[in-house]
């Protein structure tokens, strides 16, 4: 197989294959056979295309295969008669004009199918990403802490239930679409994260995904004006992602937050971001995604006072904690009050979380490190910090966490001293 070939069967799967699955659920109403039948058009490319060369809209080659695929497979296994003539009308439509949309868009519309109350809330973000984003079921289950047999079996149970239930192919209306809204931010928000943390370990291909997360949150924002927590969720990730490039150095160095330098920060995203979140504050309505942009708006206004307004960040993680209490909102919570009031509150509130509940959450061991060293207590720091390191999939993080370990000084800073003698 030529390289060439293999690129480009890459280039479409990474870039058409949400697009070209969602275009043939939508139409099939059957999410299994649509993904056998892309399946089976790859590996169709895959063997043809080294020879006969890739053609000029590969992806609209794999649509036409993939609908030969369908028809071929349904008439294989005569299963429900009735969806033949829908099928053989699929066959016969032609892809319209124009290089740039071969054809109809339909990723949101299978993103709210997949959130139907029908579909197993655990089993609902996992399933978007795979059927909309294209991740593999691995993937996926290390993502989800759960097994990828465990994640196969979920997955092709939920495909099974969105034809069993019958459910309608078709973007919901009114109370339902606000209904099932929450989980498809979620969705998208999980798919960034994945991308994100792959993004800034350096991991090719991977900056795609991100894009994509971005690119279907612009579209809810465009389908719900009035919903002020796509906004915020759209706000949140241009933030995220604008620092792309400042958290590592040129050497691939990791740099925390506070050490980025700013002028790395992308500002044309950062504004966006910013106007965005001004536009969902309009709407009266906060929610936890529009909080979090909050949080990193303020922190993003370092990049012209110089400071990050800790007091400010205190407050926000404050109103987060009470409205959505995850164990990120409260760890974060903690992480500014060390830097408010000082080590000793800071580590009261993380002593107040379950141990059950922090025990592999790694930004957990992270910051009691920060806050241990800062009063003095050497060796559980360096414990920390070593339990933190060991619970970090990116090296660069690990090799951060390792260092600071090391330099972990065996009295506290004065100010700490101070502050201790005060209380």
């Amino acid at each position: 197989m030529s390289d060439d070939a293999r690129r480009a069967a890459e280039h479409v799967a990474r870039h058409s294959y949400g697009r070209l699955l969602s275009y043939l659920a939508t139409r099939t109403r059957d999410v299994a056979a649509a993904e056998d039948a892309l399946a089976d058009a790859l590996h169709a490319a895959l063997r043809t295309w080294p020879t006969r060369g890739v053609p000029d809209r590969p992806d609209a080659w794999l649509l036409t295969a993939a609908r030969h695929a369908l028809v071929s497979s349904q008439r294989r296994q005569r299963v429900r008669d009735d969806a033949v003539p829908a099928l053989t009308a699929l066959m016969d439509q032609t892809s319209p004009a124009g290089d740039e949309a071969p054809f109809p868009d339909e990723r949101l519309k299978l993103l709210f199918i997949c959130a139907h109350p029908a579909i197993d809330r655990g089993v609902r973000a996992p399933l978007m990403l795979q059927v909309v984003l294209g991740l593999d079921a691995a993937r996926l289950a290390s993502a989800f802490v759960v097994s990828p047999s465990a994640m196969s079996q979920r997955l092709v149970r939920a495909k099974k239930r969105i034809a069993q239930a019958g459910i309608p192919f078709d973007v919901p209306t009114g109370p339902l679409l606000e209904e099932r809204l929450g989980d498809v931010l979620e969705a998208i928000y999980a798919a960034f994260g994945v991308a994100w943390q792959e993004v800034v370990q350096g991991t090719d291909g991977m900056s795609d995904l991100a894009e994509e997360a971005i690119w279907l949150c612009r579209v809810v924002v465009d389908l719900l004006p009035d919903a002020p927590e796509a906004r915020g969720l759209l706000a949140l990730m241009l933030h995220s992602d604008a620092r792309r490039n400042a958290r590592r150095t040129p050497q691939g160095r990791f740099v925390p937050l506070v050490s980025q330098d700013v002028s790395r920060w992308d500002a044309s995203r950062m504004d966006e971001a910013d106007r965005l979140l001004h536009e969902a504050s309009r709407l009266a309505a906060p929610g936890p995604f529009q909080i979090e942009a909050a949080i990193q708006a303020a922190h993003a206004s370092r990049r012209h006072t110089g400071l990050a307004p800790w007091s400010a960040i205190a407050q926000l993680y404050e109103g987060l904690v009470r409205l959505a209490p995850s164990l990120g909102a409260r760890v974060g919570h903690a992480a500014a009050v060390a830097e408010t009031e000082g080590a000793e509150p800071a580590l009261r509130l993380l002593d107040d979380l379950s141990v059950a509940l922090v025990n592999t959450y790694q930004p957990y061991w992270a910051l009691r490190a920060q806050v241990l060293a800062r009063l003095g207590e050497a060796s559980g720091a360096r414990e920390a910090y070593a339990r933190a390191a060991g619970l970090a999939s990116d090296p660069a993080v690990r090799a951060f966490l390792l260092e600071q370990a090391a330099g972990v000084p065996d009295t506290p800073p004065a100010d700490e001293q101070e502050g201790r003698r005060n209380t």
